[in-house]
């Protein structure tokens, strides 16, 4: 019997979620079952003052001073930047630079303080009545309580809540894929906070003026999956939980967006302008405690683990701990890690100083051994071709890759440099372990560089362009100043003439 008239009668639109994307062992069930605990004081919290995309915050402490927990120690600076607060009090024992949290390891505006032990509130931001509250108020109070995307794209908010004045909104998705391997702090989440959780995603929705409340769940959540379904409905929302295929990079809000509408998001668009505003889980908690207790984003869960680690588990963690802290939380390391990463294994960012603090976008700590990292010996090539398969921007990462180590970072760029969304997908499946998403990245960077000297260099030449008109323009006013002059001197002498003159014909 023929496979061929059964075969047909399926859509493959309807069999996958999105062309590429691959599927890594996810390893979740080092710390699935583990329950979120609450770590201990760290003996010092170091507080970047960019935790977000953006402009950094404004230090709003110095050196000395006692602050309360919760308090307020930088403030947003523009439309796209984040307040940040006071994880617990203590004393500032520095307002300087420290580590970032970022593979350069260079140095960033940071507030040091060295914790009392109270861990005493200071004034909580009042609580809100959601039912009567005006959307501009909510969306006030998450970018007053600092709350960014805690899926690690850490932009603020408080910004999404206010497309709503921009776009025609229909759509809230809560983006609970959490689809990287090892991660398994949105999950423990859901489980053991679903109520909170739907409850936030109610006051977003609110916020928004939208219509609908997605939940879109891995199907290998079932637990998270069954617990959401308990407390699906909330006030003026009935929330619609979906469970969407286990596939990486499912948690990408454009393929995740792709997977529950079928529309496409346009390149380098807004998922917003097709009316559809996608958050994180762990940020519709995050609202649900701003909104209903006045608590700002001074912790979240850190999913710590790897093979490296004595005990993984799911922590609780004060915004600005040392990831150094965190792992003798967890039983220390038990040898020497391979890669030290902060997030997941395909998109997190390696760290050499385990002393950097964890920020808001934090959603995992891993110590990966060298059995769970792949050989990083290059090879050339052999265009066969995987990367193509599995890219789900439908790029040619052996291409990009090729001209990137041209130069031509132009034409890179003419075929897709900048629709690459750095998910790891080409590197994860490339045979000759070519480091194409960090060659891509590079070139990004490099990219943007070379756009900000042009922009600059242009900027230079307006501005000498002006410096030079204002100077021809002093100077034509100069000369037609000392011609007016030369003018009346010259009309000045001859009436004195004139007048001398009428003289001595009088006296004659």
């Amino acid at each position: 019997m023929s496979i061929f008239p059964f075969a047909g009668r399926f859509d493959p639109a309807k069999l996958f979620a999105f062309k590429g994307g691959v599927h890594p062992e996810t390893r979740k069930f080092l710390t699935a079952e583990c329950a979120i605990e609450d770590m201990p004081l760290p003996a010092l919290v170091r507080v970047p003052l960019q935790q977000h995309i953006g402009v950094e915050a404004e230090p709003l402490v110095a050196r000395g001073d006692h602050v309360l927990k919760g308090q307020p120690i930088g403030k947003a600076r523009g439309p796209v930047s984040a307040n940040i607060h006071a994880p617990t009090s203590g004393r500032v024992i520095a307002v300087g630079h420290f580590t970032a949290p970022h593979p350069s390891g260079l140095p960033v505006p940071t507030v040091t303080i060295r914790p009392d032990g109270a861990d005493e509130w200071g004034p909580r931001l009042p609580r809100m009545h959601v039912e009567t509250a005006e959307p501009e108020a909510i969306a006030a109070r998450v970018a007053e309580a600092g709350i960014v995307g805690m899926g690690g794209a850490t932009f603020p908010s408080a910004v999404k809540l206010n497309l709503r004045a921009k776009y025609d909104l229909h759509t809230l998705v809560i983006n609970a894929a959490e689809c990287e391997p090892y991660l398994t702090c949105d999950d423990r989440l859901m489980r053991e906070r679903a109520e909170e959780i739907a409850d936030g995603a109610g006051i977003m929705a609110r916020a928004l003026g939208v219509q609908r409340i997605i939940v879109a769940i891995e199907t290998n959540k079932p637990m998270a999956i069954e617990a959401m379904g308990r407390h699906k409905h909330v006030p003026g929302y009935a929330l619609q939980i979906k469970m969407v295929p286990t596939q990486y990079p499912m948690g990408s809000e454009k393929h995740l967006v792709k997977t529950l509408t079928g529309k496409e998001t346009p390149a380098r668009a807004l998922t917003a302008e097709m009316g559809v505003v996608v958050h994180n889980v762990a940020t519709a908690h995050a609202v649900h405690l701003a909104v209903r207790y006045g608590e700002p984003s001074i912790s979240r869960v850190v999913t710590v683990s790897g093979r490296g680690v004595g005990r993984p588990a799911n922590v609780r963690a004060l915004i600005g701990t040392p990831v150094n802290e965190l792992l003798a939380h967890c039983g220390g390391l038990v040898e020497e890690p391979e890669r030290l990463l902060l997030g997941g294994p395909m998109m997190g960012v390696p760290i050499q100083n385990p002393r950097v603090p964890v920020v808001k976008g934090t959603n995992g700590v891993l110590a990966l051994t060298g059995a769970e990292s792949r050989d990083t010996e290059a090879m050339p090539c052999i265009r066969c071709g995987l990367c193509v398969q599995v890219c789900p921007m439908g790029l040619t990462p052996f291409e990009l890759n090729a001209r990137i180590k041209a130069g031509d970072l132009e034409g890179s760029a003419r075929v897709g440099l900048l629709d690459c969304i750095a998910c790891g997908c080409c590197s994860f499946t490339c045979p000759s372990n070519k480091p194409l998403v960090q060659t891509i990245q590079y070139a990004r960077g490099k990219l943007a560089e070379e756009d900000s000297r042009k922009h600059q260099q242009e900027q230079a030449k307006r501005l000498a362009e002006a410096r030079t008109a204002r100077l021809e323009a002093i100077a034509e006013a100069k000369r037609a100043a000392m011609a007016k002059r030369k003018a009346e001197m010259a009309a000045k002498k001859k009436r004195e003439a004139e007048a001398a003159s009428g003289t001595g014909e009088a006296v004659k």
